[in-house]
This record gives C-alpha cells, structure tokens and sequence, in this order.
C-alpha cells in the first residue's frame, strides 16, 4: 500500500521544531503530574474518612476516583487553551518549515508561533468554534460513509467496517489540525471559506486519506500502548504511596501518563504526516461542486460554516492550493 508521506520528513521537521516539542512535552508532562496529584489528593482524603467508618480501602478508591474526575474537569475548561498555544502553535511553525522558511530557535520559536497564531485567530475562542465546527463535519461524513460500507453485500463486511470505523475516527484525531495547517499556509483572511475548501478537498480524496491513515493508526496505536507498558510499572509504584489508591487508578493513571507522551511526541508525528498526505495529495486541485453538495446534505454543520465564510467580514476568500514555494511539506 503506498504511503504519500515520508517518515524520515516529517522525523525532519520534529527535529527543527524541537523547542516546541519540549514546550509540548513540559505542558502535558504539568498535566499529568495534576491528575497524579489531585487524584493521589482525593484518595488520601477518601482514606481518612473511609477509615473512620471502618473501610478505608473503600473510601481511598472512591476518592481518588473523585480526585480524577476534578482533574478531568480543569482539563476540559484548559482544553480551548491547548489549542490555541500548544496545538496550533506546533502547526504554525511545521507550515513555515514546510514551505521552506526559516524560523526562529530556542525559546524564540515558542513566541514565534504565538505571533503567527494570533495572525490568522485574533481570539481563542475564534479558533476553538472554528475547530469544533470542522469536527462536528468530519463526523457526519464519516459516519455516512461507514453506514454506506455496511450495507455492502460482502461476507464478514461488518468487521471490516468495524475495522474501518477505527481507522477512520483515529484519522479523524488529525484531520481538523491538517485543515488548520492548511489556513495557515494559504494565509487565509477567511478563515471559514479556507475550511470550507479544505473539507471539499478531504472529501473528494477520501480514500486516499484512509489508504494512509491504516499506517498512521498502526504506528502510533502500538507506540502508545508500548509506552504505556513501560510507564505501567514506575506508576504502580508512585500510586502506592498514596493509601488506598492502589487497583484500577494505577492503570487509569498509566493511561494518563501514555496520554500525555502521545500528545506531546508522538501526536505531532502523525499530524505532520497527515499534513504531508494532505497537501501531496490536493496539490493542483479545486474543490468539486459535487463532493460540496455531498457535504451539504450530509451535515447541517458544514451548511453553517458556508453561512460563516459568506458572512465574514467582507473578506476574501482563500485560494484552492497552498503555494508552490515547496508543494512537498517536509521535502
């Protein structure tokens, strides 16, 4: 199965980006260290209160469980955040990399980014809507696919919809950052048009991203699943010094600890890749007024983006192709 991306490219361009990838590492790191603390926290308090009512194993468990979830909650309310600093930042420097620009080092490339961030999305909250709304898309499209696939009159067609159910929603994970790397390299004015044409682009060279996606979901699935058997072990033994944290936490908490790995290192990898596959694969292409009505019935979503892109502000809409400086990010 041939691939449209190239490994040792986008190794490449996580080498030139290293500044950011340890600014990533050390924010999902403080992360993950929370969820340890505030869940080792939560069962501590649970142990004491669980003691004096004669079961403290009980109460350890039921507070760390609680601890955990007040950590998933100042997740979730960080999350627009994330985006905006960390993911977005990463995809702006990866573009100029990608179309051959020099960009700063150190700790330089960190406010670098931020700048060319804050070109394209004045507000977090612009990009944040922006980003949900291409979600909400992918997964009406998506989804009709699969529904479509499974009335294939092939035997054993349901696991192998099953299968491509997985493959698709792991390269769902990447595709909304890649249509943001797109804005970004069109220097898109209008941020809701550029989307529009990414998505009609993804759309009618769908089999394309999911011949891809197979060596993207294979690579980094067992990646993190190996760096959580290594990071299994060390964590048994932190949560051991909380009371009554021990059992299932320590493999929720390994969890979140292969989490935070993946999102810092191995992630960005994927996304780069994908963003080779997506540019490669667009190069020199227009958006098919049949796959855009395609999209429109099949997602109430991408309907309000058009309103969006039509009512934006009296800009200009984002041409069909990135430039051609260097049409093989990572080349």
């Amino acid at each position: 199965m041939k691939k449209n991306f190239s490994f040792s490219n986008v190794l490449g361009l996580m080498r030139q980006t290293m500044p950011f990838l340890i600014f990533r590492f050390l924010i999902y790191f403080g992360i993950t260290v929370g969820f340890v603390l505030i869940t080792g926290t939560g069962a501590g308090i649970g142990y004491g209160m669980g003691h004096i009512a004669d079961n403290a194993p009980a109460g350890g468990f039921w507070g760390g469980l609680i601890g955990f979830g007040i950590a998933g909650g100042i997740m979730y309310f960080i999350r627009e955040y994330l985006l905006y600093i960390v993911k977005a930042g990463h995809i702006a420097v990866l573009v100029e990399l990608a179309d051959g620009k020099e960009i700063p080092g150190g700790r330089g490339q960190i406010d670098y980014a931020r700048e060319k961030v804050r070109e394209r999305f004045a507000e977090s909250s612009l990009l944040f809507g922006l980003d949900q709304l291409i979600k909400g898309i992918l997964r009406a499209f998506n989804r009709v696919f699969l529904s479509i696939a499974s009335l294939l009159p092939v035997p054993g067609a349901k696991g192998l919809v099953s299968f491509l159910n997985t493959i698709v929603n792991l390269s769902l994970t990447y595709l909304d950052e890649v249509i943001l790397a797109y804005i970004m390299r069109t220097r898109s004015t209008n941020p809701w048009k550029s989307s529009q044409t990414a998505l009609i682009l993804y759309a009618q060279n769908y089999t394309s991203f999911l011949k891809n996606a197979v060596w993207l979901a294979v690579f980094i699935w067992v990646l993190t699943f190996l760096v959580f058997l290594i990071v299994l072990g060390p964590v048994a033994l932190l949560v051991g010094l909380f009371p009554g944290a021990a059992g299932p936490l320590t493999l929720v908490l390994a969890v979140v600890f292969a989490w935070g790995v993946k999102q810092a290192v191995i992630e960005p990898i994927g996304m780069t890749a994908l963003m080779q596959v997506f540019f490669t694969v667009t190069e020199g292409q227009t958006p098919n007024p049949e796959w855009e009505a395609k999209l429109d019935n099949v997602s109430g979503k991408f309907r309000e983006l058009k309103t969006k892109a039509e009512n934006w502000g009296g800009s200009a809409p984002a041409p069909a192709t990135p430039p051609s400086e260097n049409p093989t990010p990572g080349g």
